[in-house]
């Protein structure tokens, strides 16, 4: 018997596959309950969608809403947090822990420049927002800074907006939500009406919508309002 041979023979039986065996058939649909949830948003590794859930879990819209609510409920006030993108989900380490687990990771992340902070803050706010409209608020060049928070993850091409030729949209990330201690957009703070002013000016940019209300500082503050 070669080597092989032998090895394989020290290993379980794969059980067979039967072709009518149905896999939706094992899906919980509506029946999904908060610990499974959980269990699947821990093993996946990016943020997932409501429509994907439904689809991998069988269970309809009103159920994945109903589990994540009571998932967020449960979650709250311990380690792990349900961090909420727009209609992606995912589990995330809570704000506060953020210093230990640094120190347990050993490594500082990079500040950012001033400049690459508060082109930050406005892609924060006014997403979602073309290049020339961030341009516009800071009166300079961002070409630098837009790269540099594409390279960090901290923002991302939203698609293209409905203008002469074409510009890419830009918005936050759930890596900017998790990095400054968000669980969502809404918990952007309020901005104080001279920074609301120069940052969220009345008249209509290329975005063709409005622009989101906002905070009284631009980034929320602490340890890493600004550092990505």
């Amino acid at each position: 018997m070669s080597d092989d041979e032998l090895l394989a023979s020290g290993l379980p039986e794969a059980p067979a596959e039967d072709p009518a065996a149905d896999p939706a058939a094992e899906l919980p649909g509506d029946e999904l309950t908060e610990a499974q949830l959980e269990a699947l948003l821990f093993v996946a590794e990016r943020p997932l969608g409501r429509r994907e859930l439904a689809t991998v879990t069988g269970a309809s819209a009103a159920t994945i809403d109903a589990r994540l609510g009571d998932l967020e409920v449960s979650l709250a006030g311990r380690g792990i947090r349900l961090l909420v993108d727009g209609d992606r989900v995912a589990l995330v380490t809570a704000p506060d822990a953020g210093t230990l687990i640094g120190r347990y990771v050993g490594r500082e992340p990079a500040r950012l420049s001033p400049a690459t902070l508060e082109t930050l803050a406005i892609v924060a706010y006014r997403q979602p927002v073309t290049k020339a409209g961030i341009e516009r608020i800071r009166g300079v060049d961002a070409e630098y800074a837009i790269r540099s928070l594409l390279h960090r993850r901290l923002v991302v091409e939203l698609g293209r907006a409905d203008a002469p030729g074409r510009p890419i949209l830009y918005g936050t990330s759930v890596d900017f939500l998790e990095r400054f201690g968000l669980l969502s957009i809404a918990d952007l703070p309020l901005l104080d009406s001279a920074v609301a002013e120069r940052l969220l000016p009345p008249e209509a940019d290329d975005r063709g919508d409005d622009a989101p209300s906002a905070g009284d500082d631009g980034l929320p503050a602490g340890d890493d309002a600004g550092a990505p």
